[in-house]
């Protein structure tokens, strides 16, 4: 690499020193890059897990370094005439577009990350396919145009290219020969890249959690075979690992169910004010999509105008947490054999079935006349959870190739049975959990989603029926 005494010196709590060059701090010290210490990496997860409130100003810049080790690597293991020929030593300026790519390729991310875009945009938007790495590429071109980045129009291009070609293959295609850069961000072909390296190791630590994964080894050992980044053989259970570790932090974490019970109360908050606020009014606009960021909650819950008194009053129960909360009543696992034409479970299917078990059988009837309960769809959210051990693929090592050593020329894949410590053939899991609004309800929705459950599969899947004590639970809520 060039000398970095013109480089910014930033020290990350995960990284340690983390040297940002002059172009790069440009971005950096923008207003709307800045913006990313008001976003929480992990939304509302540090309501359950108090130490997950990192920031995605950190992640970013994480990602940022990763991009630039990663380049150091393969010019240090790879024998490949793009490097011989074109960066010994290696310049910055050749590279700059793949560690832009990693600094900005989360600045498009709405407040409260991931539930912004994946819980309320599609109620608010239906069928609108909006996503925070198509607001990246607007907000490059918003943050180089206000700021006056000296940038060229080539790299400019590449940079966003970089962060949509995951999702848009065909975008790479025009790249040639350096196709493999586009594998270090945002890697659409096996899903390997440093920002899934950035994230599961500062997620896991701010958590608490046991990762399995070490990040060391699988960065050192690589190389480019056939344009395309292979890993050492030798690392093969390493990149198991690193898959089975993001599948834990989805269970553990970023699905646990208070997390997504306090997710789904935040979507109805943001619903809630919308009209007002006009929060989804900005989304393709990044002038006005800057100035959104996690304090819009605490906007909501200091406000005392009366257009927002039912957002306000449930931002309470949220922090109150505890009864405060949408009641998690019950969950399932869907039998494997139905996973793959799996459809999403709605609160309509669970009120239909628990109406229809009213009157199927005399113990229900006698039970719903006990709890003096009736349900409707607003009383219930059900949350369809998808854990995806292969990232989409059939296979978490599909696509993923391997070489013997380092001198090699020869890819090749590995088969996951070959693999020690691998325990199942099934990559993806389906979980259905519903929630009722209100204590009160818990034992009826309950109820309900028993009957939903016999009818779909003529038996229970649930491991356990829902608590007595929590079925009594009257509300308890406080105003204020």
């Amino acid at each position: 690499m060039q000398p970095r005494r013109r480089d910014k010196v930033i020290l990350d709590n995960l990284h340690g020193n983390t040297y940002v060059d002059p172009l790069s701090l440009k971005f950096v010290d923008s207003l709307q890059f800045q913006r990313l210490r008001d976003i929480k990496q992990l939304g509302l997860c540090y309501l359950v897990y108090p130490g997950a409130s990192h920031s995605r100003f950190e992640h970013s810049l994480g990602v940022y370094k990763l991009a630039r080790m990663t380049v150091e690597n393969l010019a240090k293991n790879v024998r490949v005439i793009f490097f011989r020929a074109l960066v010994f030593p290696l310049d910055n300026r050749v590279f700059q577009p793949d560690f832009l790519s990693g600094l900005l390729h989360d600045v498009g991310h709405g407040p409260f990350s991931h539930v912004f875009d994946n819980e309320f945009l599609p109620r608010i938007m239906p069928g609108h396919k909006w996503s925070h790495e198509d607001m990246s590429t607007r907000m490059i071109d918003y943050i180089v145009d206000v700021n006056h980045i000296d940038i060229s129009s080539t790299d400019l291009k590449r940079v966003k290219d970089m962060i949509l070609c995951s999702k848009n293959p065909s975008l790479i295609e025009e790249y040639n020969e350096k196709t493999f850069l586009f594998d270090i961000v945002a890697n659409g072909r096996n899903s390997i890249d440093v920002d899934k390296f950035d994230y599961i190791l500062r997620d896991s630590r701010a958590c608490g959690i046991t990762s399995n994964f070490t990040l060391g080894r699988l960065m050192d050992n690589i190389k480019v075979i056939d344009n395309e980044i292979c890993y050492l053989a030798t690392d093969a259970m390493e990149v198991w690992n690193l898959f089975r570790t993001r599948a834990d932090l989805f269970r553990k974490i970023y699905t646990h169910r208070k997390v997504k019970a306090l997710e789904l109360m935040l979507a109805d908050v943001l619903v809630l004010s919308d009209d007002y606020l006009g929060i989804s009014a900005g989304v393709f606009d990044p002038e006005q999509f800057w100035k959104m960021d996690d304090s819009l909650l605490k906007a909501i819950e200091t406000s005392d105008v009366d257009e927002l008194k039912e957002a306000r009053e449930l931002v309470w129960r949220m922090k109150r947490c505890g009864q405060g909360l949408y009641q998690f009543c019950n969950e399932y696992l869907v039998p494997k054999e139905k996973t793959e034409h799996f459809k999403d479970v709605t609160a309509k299917d669970i009120v239909c079935c628990g109406v229809r078990s009213l009157y199927a059988t005399c113990h229900n009837l006698l039970s719903m006349q006990k709890s003096g309960a009736k349900i409707s769809e607003d009383d219930i959210v059900v949350s369809n959870v998808k854990i995806d051990l292969a990232c989409g693929k059939p296979d978490p090592l599909s696509g993923v190739h391997f070489f013997k050593e380092f001198d090699d020329s020869v890819k090749f894949t590995v088969d996951r049975q070959n693999l020690s410590g691998f325990y199942s053939d099934h990559c993806v899991d389906r979980i259905v959990r519903v929630y009722a609004k209100k204590p009160e309800l818990v034992e009826a929705v309950s109820e309900a989603f028993e009957a939903f459950q016999l009818r779909t599969y003529d038996y229970k899947p649930q491991l356990h029926g829902t608590p007595d004590g929590k079925k009594r639970r009257k509300s308890g809520l406080i105003s204020t």
